[in-house]
């Protein structure tokens, strides 16, 4: 005997409270685009699936990428959102892990907090040296020119 999975029509799944994509894309803040991204790399499951094979997601799916928009909103990256699905999703978790993946990712925001910081400072001096006038003259093109 062989299992199949049902799927249902789209007017039915809505009804079930189910979610098409559009509307995931709408209540998750995610764009459609990137669902399909996160399910093509493995962050979301592949999603069910309409007799019409529309995707449909559930309200565990939606938390799922809400989860991931606001990781991506910390500047997460894709790696380290896998690793925090995996800890989320494993209720054994020690959350000294958690507690380490995040203090190390706020120590490399910080460098590169350091870095924009630099970037400006030196901007900032070249405008001020540029007299931004009528002139070909200007400090910023011979620095970038100087390549140093």
């Amino acid at each position: 005997m062989t299992c199949k999975t049902v799927r249902p029509e789209l007017a039915d799944a809505l009804e079930q409270g189910l979610h098409n994509i559009g509307q995931a894309a709408t209540l998750t803040g995610v764009s459609a685009k990137m669902i399909r991204h996160y399910e093509s790399i493995g962050l979301v499951a592949p999603a069910a699936r309409t007799f019409a094979n529309y995707r449909l997601y559930g309200e565990a799916d939606l938390h799922r990428l809400r989860f991931i928009r606001r990781a991506r909103s910390l500047c997460f990256s894709i790696k380290q959102i896998e690793a925090l699905l995996a800890l989320w999703d494993n209720p054994h978790r020690a959350s000294a892990e958690v507690k380490q993946l995040a203090r190390a990712h706020a120590a490399a925001l910080g460098e590169k907090i350091r870095e924009l910081q630099a970037m400006q400072h030196t901007l900032e001096t070249l405008a001020r040296k540029c007299q931004g006038d009528d002139r070909p003259t200007c400090p910023i093109l011979e620095d970038l020119a100087d390549g140093k």
